[in-house]
């Protein structure tokens, strides 16, 4: 079976992006695609060149293994170890789960391909199609989110805790809050409602922040747990990251992460 090296790159980059992309979902990780694109292209890379080193046996699953752990370290954006576990396993599993199928599946289908030393080729593109429905996904679900938004309320009960302590706030979702501290969201609260919680003098967690006063920096703190109300019924959603304005605000700006929990 001949392959050519351009079919194999965009076959093996289209395969790695979804892999990643859905490992990114499943985890819940706030990875950019192009933090993924990245770590595909590379991965292609390696998948055309792995066969020069005619590995065998052991030697070409532990090789194979340890590419994946580097793939999932560099397409993905972790607040903890633990974060990277999760989304190299979730990669990992379905890279596995995925070889199964396509084996048996070309088995049954007596279709050619090869799956001798650590990776597939068949006659058969599926990273490409797997890829374009990627993508038709995630402009469907992007322009779904774009329709609802526009009926979501423009303001929401919130209700933060931390410890004994907690405290009740209107706010809405901004999706112009882009702020991350450690790839973790962060919603920003007034420093009224803070005082509650926090003694704002005695944190040392803080992210730089654009204003119209310029670049300053926010404190930060991470609550136990913050409830969202849709109505009666509440959302609740752990170990939140809660910024501290540095102006004045009236109401809560929940980042626009937090609504995909929701």
């Amino acid at each position: 079976m001949q392959v050519y090296v351009e079919f194999a790159l965009a076959e093996n980059f289209c395969m790695d992006f979804t892999l990643l992309a859905c490992s990114k979902y499943i985890t819940k990780n706030l990875c950019s695609y192009r933090r993924i694109a990245l770590g595909s292209a590379l991965g292609a890379i390696f998948a055309v060149v792995f066969p020069l080193f005619a590995l065998t046996g052991f030697w070409s699953v532990a090789v194979k293994i340890l590419s994946g752990l580097a793939l999932a370290a560099l397409s993905g954006r972790f607040a903890s170890f633990r974060g990277y576990i999760k989304f190299a396993a979730a990669f990992l599993g379905i890279s596995f789960l995925l070889g199964g199928a396509l084996i048996a599946v070309f088995s049954l289908a007596g279709i050619e391909y090869s799956a001798a030393e650590g990776y597939i080729l068949s006659s058969v593109p599926v990273g490409i199609p797997l890829f374009f429905a990627l993508v038709l996904t995630l402009a469907s679900r992007f322009i779904a989110k774009k329709f609802i938004s526009r009926r979501v309320k423009n303001s929401v009960r919130c209700v933060i805790y931390l410890g004994e302590k907690k405290v009740e706030q209107f706010g809405f979702f901004d999706s112009g809050n882009r702020v991350y501290s450690s790839g973790v969201p962060v919603s920003v609260i007034s420093r009224a409602a803070a005082s509650c919680l926090v003694d704002e003098n005695t944190l040392k967690e803080s992210v730089k922040v654009r204003t119209v006063a310029g670049e300053r920096k926010m404190k930060i703190f991470t609550a136990d747990k913050i409830e969202i109300y849709n109505g009666d019924e509440a959302h609740t959603i752990k170990c939140v990251k809660i910024g501290i304005s540095p102006r004045g605000i009236s109401r809560a700006v929940l980042h626009p992460d937090l609504a995909e929990h929701e």
